[in-house]
């Protein structure tokens, strides 16, 4: 109990403060093979290009421990191109959807013709079309766009940010909120569980109380003894809880482990599961409206290739070809110490477009969810890390537990030797 707690003198602290499991980054993209076809009401045929592969570092800073057993923290994440295991470069041209126009076109859905005339015509004298050809390294980490200016110019507010725009322009050198959470010093079944983010008890982006709600831990680590039943973790990058069901026991290099991942009700719409009616207005299950907490871009998250997800989404585009093995997440965790020896989260990112009454660069496009990309973040314990971990909490626990049925076995004989003394008459 004593090294599973959040205390500068535990086993696990320094691996909770900087991690040192190598996680990675793995983006593939989707790239449109048909863009001018899509545009005379052509069903969009896709792609899959990479893995574009990221050595993704993490430490912890700020670390402030407080009165009330919790500890406050900011997290940051660096990323770093790993040429050798990418199948592509960062300067490769990739065509994709002209995101910010395509995105603000269904945003102005409901404004006056006026403003969507206002753009159409800024969207000509800028040479603007439905679709774009970008390096990897401008759609990841930002490029130039003078349409930023001129939206903001005929519609102030409707993006709120200015200059480079980029799909992961945020998730390098940056960090993921202030996580205040539980050290277990006082209570170990509360330990790593989340208390606030970012001072709130709740988020706001949703419409329950229940998909509002910040439950689990930050995803890092779960409290000791856990059961196979299911764990929960708060995700900023999909502004929401998540839980994950238990599948299997099993091992990973010699460690125990309870192998979770996603039920199929994670991304399920309102009807077919409704306590996810809060996260609506909702489009086919196995995709999740996250527009609220995006800038209220249509934007929606789902498993990599719509898997687990309606059908009709995977049968509207060409090109993806869902499967547990590629596109399913998963965590495997070490049950007595809570700890994660092996996990890979995977999330895809989609794009909503449609014809847009009044923008006729939009013309003609059919409604349909629209893959852009899929990543995930992977890691495993190994090297000495792994060595530690396991004599320190796999084997010398085992070895005092076969200790513990030796020293019973040989008390057995003795007591019964002393009680035999004992009777004898003297």
């Amino acid at each position: 109990l004593q090294n599973v707690r959040i205390d500068p003198s535990s086993i696990s602290f320094q691996m909770w403060k900087d991690i040192p499991v190598p996680f990675y980054l793995s983006v593939h993209f989707f790239e449109v093979l048909n863009p001018k076809e899509i545009l005379q009401g052509a069903k969009p045929v896709l792609s899959q290009r990479g893995p574009y592969v990221y050595r993704e570092y993490r430490y912890k800073t700020n670390i402030t421990f407080h009165d009330n057993d919790t500890v406050s923290y900011l997290e940051y994440r660096n990323l770093f191109f790993q040429p050798h295991l990418s199948n592509g470069t960062e300067d490769e041209y990739i065509v994709v959807p002209n995101i910010i126009m395509m995105g603000a076109a269904v945003m102005m859905e409901k404004l006056p013709d006026f403003f969507k005339l206002l753009l159409s015509g800024a969207l000509v004298s800028m040479k603007q079309t439905a679709f774009m050809n970008r390096t990897v390294g401008e759609i990841m980490w930002g490029y130039e766009d003078p349409l930023i200016d001129a939206i903001n110019a005929i519609v102030p507010g409707l993006i709120p940010f200015k200059g480079k725009f980029g799909l992961f322009a945020d998730f390098n050198n940056s960090n993921s909120g202030l996580f205040t959470v539980n050290t277990g010093m006082k209570n170990i079944s509360q330990v790593h569980m989340v208390d606030s983010w970012n001072g709130l008890k709740k988020v706001n982006y949703w419409r329950s109380s229940q998909c509002n709600m910040i439950n689990g831990t930050a995803g890092e680590m779960w409290p000791p003894f856990m059961s196979p039943t299911s764990l929960e973790f708060y995700s900023p990058d999909a502004c929401r809880s998540m839980t994950l069901v238990y599948e299997q026991s099993g091992k990973f290099k010699g460690v125990p482990t309870y192998r979770f991942v996603a039920p199929k009700t994670l991304f399920a719409n309102g009807t077919d599961y409704p306590p996810n009616e809060g996260f609506c207005p909702c489009l086919q299950s196995g995709i999740q409206n996250v527009s609220t907490c995006r800038l209220n871009a249509p934007m929606f998250i789902s498993h990599p290739h719509f898997y687990n997800a309606d059908p009709s989404l995977v049968e509207a585009v060409e090109g993806l070809s869902p499967s547990k093995e590629q596109h399913g997440l998963f965590l495997d965790v070490h049950p007595m110490t809570g700890i994660p020896m092996n996990c890979s989260i995977k999330l895809q990112l989609n794009l909503y477009i449609k014809e847009v009454s009044g923008i006729f660069q939009t013309k003609n496009i059919k409604p349909v969810v629209l893959p852009l990309l899929w990543f995930a973040e992977s890691g495993s314990i190994e090297g000495s890390v792994l060595k530690q971990f396991y004599t320190n909490l796999v084997l010398l626990p085992s070895v005092l537990d076969y200790l513990q049925y030796i020293l019973l076995g040989l008390s057995v004989p003795l007591i019964m030797a002393a009680a035999v003394l004992m009777a004898m008459p003297k």
